[in-house]
């Protein structure tokens, strides 16, 4: 019997058990955090019977994945680029528009995120790449070019439709090539062009953008997000697209609320504007540190994605300030289990890719948290492998299967051998 199970759960030990830490916690919140759709979907338990068969997929894709040796992904990296790139750009003339971003694309019924696929695509390419251009004192100088011409095809189609997503990407990439000892004088002046990119975005969205066009968030905007839900569908009632830069208007609005220290009173915040920030804000008071307890949380009827941008407000507001914390805790030791696989790598190729898929999660996981709390503007990020989805949470299985891949089949160094990273 203990044979069948070292068979069946192989690879890092560790991240198995943080895994399924996180499938449950997902399971039990989701379920609390749902309540808005079972009343409008006139079912009580298919959110959650159907969030737990995503799960229950995914987790079938995970144990597919890490049976599948680490040196064979390299064979699908050029393959899944151009698809991505092809489901990027249609996406943008065909995608369904949601709060103004066409984000979303069905297939025979299943809808998904283009960009989702995208993410994994291009950590795999920049493994491979810094992998291959490696030398004794660090990746080659034309291994910078590469990263950054391949990255381009990526995360420019998503930019303008899903400008946190991008902002993800590149910040994993860039890691990504620190870590391969790319020269410090190519990521020093990548840092600031981008810098300088984002002063001239920034000033040109305060410019251009137009303050009272952000789709509202309260509860008039949650029925429908709800209704749509119900349908299968990703968010709001679908919108008519407008040009390439139709998303300065809801990118403007976030900023200045974010940037905005005007002291407010309490009778005069407007709950209708401002729903989402100030019941996450609410929910994490009613906690008073300890919780309110699995599935008695108030806030979760007020806001529209209680299930899934804004779950870790839900998590705080029943699990208290412990319960959150031991959440952003399992995040924080995948990525240092992720460093741990990547040491014991003798080739550059996996200990790359292991790291870059933890600081996928990992970063994503930070996003969605800062967001919560109200340190960071809304970037409708979920929380990976905890946020209701669909095949976000396969994806993101695939991930863990990838990692737990790489720590069973990658080539051991030995003791007396330097670590690739």
């Amino acid at each position: 019997m203990n044979k069948k199970l070292e068979n069946l759960f192989k690879g890092d030990k560790v991240i198995w058990m943080i895994f399924f830490i996180l499938c449950l916690v997902s399971i039990v919140e989701v379920f609390s955090a749902s309540s808005f759709l079972t009343y409008k979907g006139d079912s009580y338990w298919f959110p959650i019977i159907k969030h737990t068969f995503f799960i229950f997929v995914g987790i079938c894709a995970m144990i597919c994945v890490l049976n599948v040796p680490c040196k064979y992904f390299k064979i699908v990296t050029f393959p899944l680029l151009v698809v991505s790139v092809i489901m990027l750009v249609g996406v943008i003339i065909f995608g369904e528009s949601t709060n103004g971003a066409s984000r979303w694309m069905g297939i025979a019924g299943i809808q998904f995120q283009p960009s989702e696929i995208a993410k994994g695509a291009l950590v795999l390419a920049v493994a491979q790449i810094l992998s291959a251009m490696q030398t004794e004192k660090g990746a080659d100088r034309q291994a910078f070019w590469w990263v950054l011409g391949t990255s381009s095809v990526i995360v420019l189609p998503i930019f303008f439709e899903n400008f946190s997503t991008s902002v993800l990407i590149s910040a994993v990439v860039f890691f990504m090539m620190f870590i391969a000892r790319v020269p410090l004088s190519q990521l020093g002046k990548l840092l600031g062009v981008v810098i300088l990119g984002g002063v001239i975005a920034v000033s040109s969205i305060m410019a251009f953008g137009k303050t009272a066009s952000e789709p509202p968030e309260g509860n008039a905007a949650k029925v429908e997000y709800v209704a749509d839900a119900a349908k299968g569908q990703a968010g709001n009632a679908k919108e008519k697209k407008g040009g390439l830069l139709h998303r300065f208007d809801t990118w403007k609005s976030r900023i200045m609320k974010f940037t905005s220290s005007e002291d407010i009173a309490p009778d005069e915040y407007d709950l209708d504007k401002d729903a989402q920030v100030a019941h996450a804000n609410i929910a994490i008071v009613k906690s008073q540190g300890i919780g309110c307890g699995p599935g008695n949380s108030e806030e979760r009827d007020f806001i529209s994605q209680a299930f899934s941008d804004f779950i870790f407000a839900i998590i705080i507001e029943e699990l208290g300030l412990w319960g959150a914390t031991l959440v952003a805790g399992l995040y924080v030791i995948i990525f240092w289990r992720a460093g741990h696989i990547a040491r014991n790598c003798a080739n550059t190729f996996p200990a790359y890719l292991a790291m870059g898929i933890g600081m996928l999660l990992v970063i994503q996981a930070m996003f969605n948290m800062l967001v919560a709390v109200g340190l960071a503007p809304v970037t409708g990020q979920p929380l990976p492998l905890v946020s209701k989805g669909g095949t976000s949470t396969i994806i993101n299985c695939v991930y863990i299967g990838m990692l737990l891949s790489i720590s069973k089949s990658a080539k051991k160094r030995q003791p007396t051998q330097k670590a690739p990273v």
